[in-house]
């Protein structure tokens, strides 16, 4: 593609130098540049992307042979001047790769908590229905069936649309995508023609980056509120949304799509009826607008209806009828990192959950005392460099609902990890001492856990779930919650 085919796409805009450039492929990190590539400068976020311009010397040095640009920058190459390169990079993304979100049904699925569990449920329902299906989120990226790791949740533009371009050249029918609040705010998805949007929660996260709850439940409307406005019968738009979220209301307003509900105590279209749960699953009977049908899930928690339920919502809306719902559902296990049972025979439960914000946690803590036969032992810590509001919360909620808690490091990043702690501990409000203790390092605290529980009782790992690293000032090593969990449980049953 030459670069004056991608000036043409902008009204409003500057070009210097030999617009007839080839360009062979978009980036906005230097480091990853081919030659022939574009490099798109788009400009700083405070504490979380350095400003691109300053890279543009280093871009063309590692092959760039030509810049978007929102200042003049001191290189003799082609160069378009736009006022938002952020915006022109998703409108630059989705032209190179001639926009295949129009190809395929995209579902996008945004909330505070069980963005990944529905979109597994939702990817896997439509794939044992016979779609060819593509999936975006926290655990990867699948393609073809096969997945790949990713660093971020939702991806910038240029890789985005590359790998929604190579989804449909496998002739892939629906992707599901996770869609964070950063991602809609830094309008990764700008470009991406949703065909259903998917709300599950929304609870308090990531005020780091959004300053304010507002702030970040309007970033959760993006995806609701720039859902299409007009209606054509071979492009229909859905909202499916949770009745029974206190914002409910709020993205009900926000949408011109239909909208189909789910819940569990309010009147949904497709609501859950006599649950029980047990350490086990959870029996349920389901109505829907298309008939009821009783449920047996390999999935443990309340939590876990509600994602089952966005499934079950979405794949009525394709047409998928209820009884290959039910099969896929009942085959359903737990997601990696997400209520992931621990068996190496010991006679304890071991669970190891993502829960990194106050609701997941208080949610997977209740789940947990609703079938404990004994003690819940509970170890977590927070991230650093994050919300720091959240962690005396989340001390207060694993003190509320735990026999006894181990306070430990997440990814501390770049703070000390006593002072991460510390902020925790503000949260054991005139809790005796002896119901919980501190130990920096994550194994230890880990080995404790494991070592002191006894027959029945319940021991929850919680806050990183799948990930395999941990975050320690400027290093990065191997970790795995699971792997740790496994290595003591195996010791400690010889």
């Amino acid at each position: 593609m030459r670069l004056k085919e991608i000036a043409s796409l902008f009204m409003i805009k500057e070009t210097q130098g030999n617009m007839d450039v080839e360009i062979t492929g978009l980036q906005m990190d230097s480091r990853k540049i081919e030659q022939g590539n574009l490099f798109i400068c788009v400009p700083a976020i405070e504490g979380f992307l350095e400003d691109r311009h300053l890279f543009a010397s280093e871009a063309i040095r590692n092959g760039a042979v030509a810049l978007v640009v929102e200042r003049d920058v001191d290189i003799n190459v082609p160069k378009i001047f736009v006022k938002d390169a952020r915006h022109a990079m998703a409108i630059i993304a989705t032209h190179f790769h001639n926009y295949p979100s129009d190809e395929m049904k995209l579902i996008g699925i945004t909330g505070t908590n069980g963005k990944t569990t529905t979109s597994f449920i939702i990817e896997k329902i439509f794939s044992d229905f016979g779609f060819n299906t593509g999936l975006m989120g926290n655990n990867g990226v699948k393609i073809a069936q096969q997945m790949y790791p990713t660093d971020i949740n939702t991806q910038e533009p240029p890789i985005l649309q590359g790998n929604l371009r190579k989804m449909r050249d496998y002739n892939t029918d629906y992707c599901v995508m996770e869609v964070s609040s950063q991602g809609l705010d830094m309008g990764r998805v700008t470009g991406c023609n949703f065909r259903t949007a998917v709300f599950t929660n929304l609870t308090q996260d990531h005020l780091d980056y959004h300053h304010s709850f507002n702030e970040y439940k309007d970033a959760k409307g993006l995806l609701f509120s720039k859902l299409g406005n007009s209606f054509t019968d071979k492009d229909m738009k859905y909202a499916i949304l949770n009745a029974d979220d206190s914002h409910f209301e709020y993205f009900k307003k926000i949408t011109s799509a239909e909208i189909i509900t789910y819940g569990i105590n309010n009147q949904s279209d497709v609501t859950a009826k006599s649950i029980r749960m047990t350490s086990q699953g959870i029996h349920l009977l389901i109505n829907t607008f298309k008939g009821d049908v009783e449920l047996d899930l390999q999935l443990i928690g309340r939590f876990n209806v509600y994602n089952a339920l966005a499934g079950i919502a979405a794949a009525l809306v394709e047409g998928i009828p209820l009884d290959s719902i039910k099969r896929s559902l009942s085959q359903v296990k737990s997601i990696d990192g997400r209520m992931e049972i621990i068996d190496e025979g010991q006679d304890f439960l071991v669970l190891v959950d993502y829960a990194h914000t106050p609701d997941a946690l208080e949610n997977v803590l209740k789940t947990v005392k609703e079938f404990a036969e004994n003690n819940v032992i509970t170890v977590f810590g927070c991230g650093g460099d994050r919300d720091k509001a959240k962690r005396p919360i989340m001390g207060e909620i694993a003190s509320n609902y735990s026999d006894f808690v181990v306070i430990t490091s997440d990814n501390p990043r770049s703070e000390n990890p006593l002072g991460i702690i510390g902020d925790i501990e503000k949260g054991f409000k005139e809790i005796s001492s002896s119901s919980y203790e501190v130990l920096v390092n994550r194994e230890e605290a880990i080995k404790r856990v494991i070592n002191m529980a006894n027959s029945k009782d319940v021991v929850i790992i919680a806050g990183k779930g799948h990930e395999t690293t941990q975050s320690i000032k400027d290093t990065t090593i191997e970790f795995d919650d699971r792997a740790i969990a496994r290595k003591y449980l195996i010791q400690k049953e010889c």
